[in-house]
């Protein structure tokens, strides 16, 4: 690759000189010997044929599964053949978060239109551009809280474990205090979390559904943070939020979450995108990028990076975030996604997702497999497992079905839209089974 940087030998040697040694070589010095590469062991080059056939090869190798019941974070929803045309265009692949914000016009209105229907479906009143994933939107949204006198954080441990630690490492790199919020029946403890919050906690998240798929009493944790004077961060699905009570109609002061729901195939894990939103007071504490609406010189619609001077474009060293970025295509994916589906849409994929999970459940329980945890679910649930989950799930997979997630007190299942009767009677009937007669 040295023939493609576009520097002249004897501008590498005036570099070198300029920092003090002769060779590049000297760069490398304090990486131990044994560690560094003499000769970099390349293989031949291949035809564009060959290369073709050995990556079929490769794919050939990975298992898809049919039917899938396993959720976790990530999930398979049915998604329309117009998000892939329209995000699939050249225009829209290629386009990246606008550096030169004034002439990059169109991504500028397909963000804002993004931010537009984040907000409707959070029922908050403003949105950023997204950010990396789910979990660095919950983590971004704990440094937004904390100031000078409160700057210790409240997290669930009913929350995604991902979503824990990646709050956790924020916190103990801006030496953030972060306490775990007991568990009682599956949900949030609120009288521990009554006990906990003092004038030192900044926050509290909240996940909605919470990891096990059990609904919280979001409305009962905003007043116990708000008499307290801390905010109230909620985690919640995207797609449950066309049915259930919005965040913001339950006065969380931030709502963040994973948008892969919105239109992102399961892809082996990404690329994904955490979508952020906001109440009024706390918008210009918003990390990343915000895209407004307003009007050029002839008075024509226009969009424009909005609120830009904020602590992580002038103070760097004083930053709460340092995120400058977006998830230009996966947004875009999201809002083509929530374009299409519409209101009506997502309120089916949600509604149907709910009765499959319930009917799962229900059915499930008659095989030997009974809920865990009491109370209400969205599309996920925990049952118990009379034998090693280990064995239910691998007769699951010689058939083609990617069961639940094994976790301590049985398996998590899920279910969406996608998933049909006949599909989960034959899970059920596997799972019967396997408790009569083990492996």
């Amino acid at each position: 690759m040295g023939s493609y940087v576009p520097v002249t030998d004897a501008q590498r040697r005036e570099m070198l000189a300029a920092i003090g040694v002769d060779a590049l070589g000297k760069l490398y010095e304090v990486v131990p010997e044994e560690l560094r590469v003499k000769e970099p062991s390349l293989p031949a080059g291949k035809s564009e044929l060959e290369v073709d056939r050995m990556m079929a090869a490769l794919a050939g190798k990975n298992k898809v599964y049919a039917s899938v019941f396993r959720g976790a974070g990530a999930y398979r929803h049915y998604i329309p053949a117009t998000v892939k045309a329209v995000v699939g265009k050249e225009t829209f692949v290629t386009a990246y978060t606008p550096y030169q914000a004034e002439i990059s016009q169109g991504i500028l209105q397909s963000i804002f239109e993004y931010q537009t229907m984040i907000a409707m479906l959070t029922g908050m009143e403003a949105s950023n551009a997204s950010v990396y994933d789910g979990a660095t939107a919950a983590a971004e949204a704990v440094a937004m809280c904390r100031d000078r006198k409160r700057t210790r954080a409240l997290v669930s441990a009913a929350a995604h474990p991902d979503v824990i630690e990646t709050i956790r490492t924020y916190c103990w790199g801006a030496g953030v205090r972060m306490d775990l919020v007991p568990v009682r029946d599956g949900t949030t403890d609120l009288a521990a979390l009554e006990t906990m919050l003092d004038d030192t906690v900044a926050c509290c998240y909240l996940p909605q559904p919470n990891f096990f798929g059990l609904l919280e009493d979001g409305e009962a944790a905003v007043d116990l943070c708000h008499a307290a004077g801390a905010k109230l961060i909620a985690g919640v699905n995207p797609i449950a939020m066309a049915l259930l009570k919005p965040p913001g109609e339950w006065g969380a002061d931030i709502a963040v979450g994973e948008g892969q729901p919105l239109g992102m195939p399961l892809s082996f894990g990404g690329p994904y995108l955490g979508f952020m939103a906001a109440s009024g007071p706390l918008v210009r504490k918003l990390p990343g990028r915000i895209v407004g609406q307003t009007t050029d010189s002839e008075g024509n619609r226009a969009f424009v990076l909005t609120l830009q001077a904020r602590e992580q474009h002038i103070r760097r060293e004083k930053a709460s975030s340092n995120i400058c970025s977006n998830q230009a295509l996966c947004a875009m994916t999201a809002a083509v996604y929530m374009a299409t589906m519409g209101q009506s849409g997502l309120h089916t994929a949600a509604t149907q997702s709910m009765a499959k999970a319930h009917y799962l459940a229900e059915e499930l329980g008659k095989a030997g497999y009974p809920l865990v945890h009491p109370g209400e679910f969205f599309h996920e649930f925990v049952t118990t497992c009379p034998v090693d989950p280990a064995a239910v799930l691998k007769r699951l997979d010689d058939n083609g079905i990617l069961g639940g997630l094994p976790v301590p007190d049985g398996i998590l299942w899920c279910a969406t839209e996608l998933n049909t009767k006949e599909e989960m009677d034959q899970l059920v009937s596997i799972c019967r089974e396997v408790a009569a007669h083990g492996a």
